[in-house]
């Protein structure tokens, strides 16, 4: 088959550029090479998206484990077209093997924290200790988990300020994850009151504004703890079990504390 005279002509004014691999590079092989890649960047997405909104969308599997298969088909899809793309430029990846051991030693060094939280994405994607959808505590931040990218987490905060979160914090450092174990947790408010205060009828106004709390849950029932009896101020813990998924830990913590106060001041009970 002939090529079109144009087509000839420009081939002839190809100017080579260098050789890699045993391959050399010209001007069109370059670009031959960025087209191909970019196409390989938009397929990968669309592979991301068909695998999260279509292959398992009717599957058993939530969103946050929909995302992380997704996100590692991605990872393959680009890995493999890469190959692909280098192969049908000729270049020799043998060829490049020393090369790229001597390269990826220094590279290594330089990018160290960014392959390290790479992989820590890996393991979360896999292991599933946090996924999208979960309220997790780590630190000062509180939030829900709204992505879990190649290098980084997003958490949203509860006065909905976003957070970029290196995904080797979520290795390295503690992190409590709310919904984990998919069931109701316990908060544990702590109140004192003076000394020669009624302990009865302290526990009794504390119950009570336990159940006038519509978040807080009626089985297991709420309870009230003494966990000292040293020092003057009669020290007491009252103890609400809540949905996971529910209302805010600080919101709710802060709603029980005006129960308690409005009861305590209309008995006469005075803090310590």
């Amino acid at each position: 088959m002939t090529l079109p005279t144009w087509l000839q002509q420009l081939r002839e004014f190809d100017i080579a550029l260098f050789t890699l691999g045993g391959a050399p590079f010209t001007v069109s092989s370059v670009v031959k090479v960025i087209v191909l890649f970019v196409a390989l960047v938009w397929f990968s997405g669309a592979m991301r998206r068909w695998t999260v909104s279509r292959a398992l969308r009717h599957t058993h599997l939530d969103e946050g484990t929909r995302q992380a298969a997704g996100s590692i088909v991605r990872y393959l899809v680009l890995i493999v077209g890469l190959v692909l793309i280098l192969q049908n430029v000729g270049v020799n990846l043998t060829a490049l093997s020393v090369i790229a051991g001597a390269v990826g030693v220094g590279v290594g060094f330089g990018l160290q924290n960014i392959c390290s939280n790479f992989v820590s994405g890996i393991i979360i994607m896999l292991e599933r200790p946090i996924k999208v959808g979960d309220r997790v505590e780590m630190a000062a931040i509180e939030g829900t988990v709204r992505d879990i990218g190649a290098r980084r987490t997003t958490i949203v905060t509860h006065d909905n300020i976003t957070i970029l979160v290196p995904n080797q914090k979520f290795i390295t450092d503690q992190v409590t994850n709310l919904v984990y174990a998919a069931a109701p947790i316990r908060l544990r408010v702590p109140v004192q009151v003076a000394a020669g205060s009624d302990p009865s009828t302290v526990e009794r106004l504390l119950l009570e504004a336990a159940l006038a709390q519509p978040d807080v849950m009626k089985e297991p029932a709420p309870e009230v703890l003494r966990p000292t009896l040293v020092g003057a101020p009669l020290a007491f813990e009252l103890c609400v079990w809540h949905d996971a998924h529910g209302p805010v830990r600080r919101h709710l913590t802060s709603d029980l504390n005006q129960q308690i106060d409005q009861r305590l001041r209309a008995a006469a009970i005075a803090y310590a």
